[in-house]
């Protein structure tokens, strides 16, 4: 991929919702409520997040509100048992918490929120500061991008480069992020090559092909 990807930074929400350890059960609610979240991290100091409270943390209390003995026998797990008494953010959270700089790739961060199986990020500078929250949603964005900026990076970082003219003849076309790349080519070789750059270009959601090699005079369709 010869353009700059975006990075966490560019999508990512700045202002955040965060408590700290003494923060009390009912606060945490209110401010879930309030920001309509269903996690928040949890910070110290100045601003380190040493850990994250959500929902799924604070259940094991809901689940012991009418019936004990009942919700004991089901909170099997140690750290679920320890929950359910907790009263306060840093008996509650999650730690140590998943973060994701704020300069790592889209990808990264996506990868990263499906192997620790959450939907949201803390996002952290440097120095390990809270400097922001991503989403899935925030991962997303990328494919709002306009069908014309996606078709003109393609353009540029990869036909010019692949397939330079006067012996390669390629328009570009993009709707709702597909690609389609149409015309003539020199070397039919290059086209799975192509494939791979063009889905690495941000926005894009599939590319197609109608392509031939440039010493015929029909166009042929193929798809790698």
């Amino acid at each position: 991929m010869y353009g700059t990807p975006h990075i966490v930074s560019d999508v990512m929400t700045h202002t955040v919702a965060a408590v700290g350890r003494r923060a009390p059960f009912k606060e945490i609610v209110r401010l879930m409520q309030d920001w309509q979240i269903s996690a928040l991290p949890v910070i110290e100091g100045e601003g380190r997040v040493v850990g994250v409270v959500s929902e799924a943390d604070m259940l094991p209390t809901e689940e012991l509100r009418d019936d004990p003995q009942a919700g004991y026998l089901r909170l099997r797990r140690p750290a679920d048992l320890a929950k359910a008494g907790a009263l306060t953010a840093g008996d509650l959270m999650s730690s140590p918490a998943v973060t994701v700089r704020a300069n790592a790739t889209l990808a990264e961060a996506a990868r990263a929120m499906a192997q620790e199986g959450v939907k949201r990020l803390p996002v952290v500078d440097d120095a390990g500061l809270l400097a922001g929250i991503v989403s899935r949603t925030d991962l997303l964005k990328v494919f709002l991008r306009d069908d014309e900026d996606i078709a003109e990076e393609v353009r540029r970082e990869v036909v010019s480069y692949l397939f330079p003219a006067p012996a390669s003849a390629i328009h570009v076309a993009v709707h709702d992020g597909v690609v389609t790349l149409t015309g003539r080519i020199r070397d039919t070789a290059l086209v799975p090559v192509a494939a791979h750059l063009v889905r690495a270009v941000e926005g894009v959601v599939d590319v197609q092909f109608d392509l031939a090699p440039a010493h015929h005079g029909v166009t042929g369709a193929g798809r790698p």
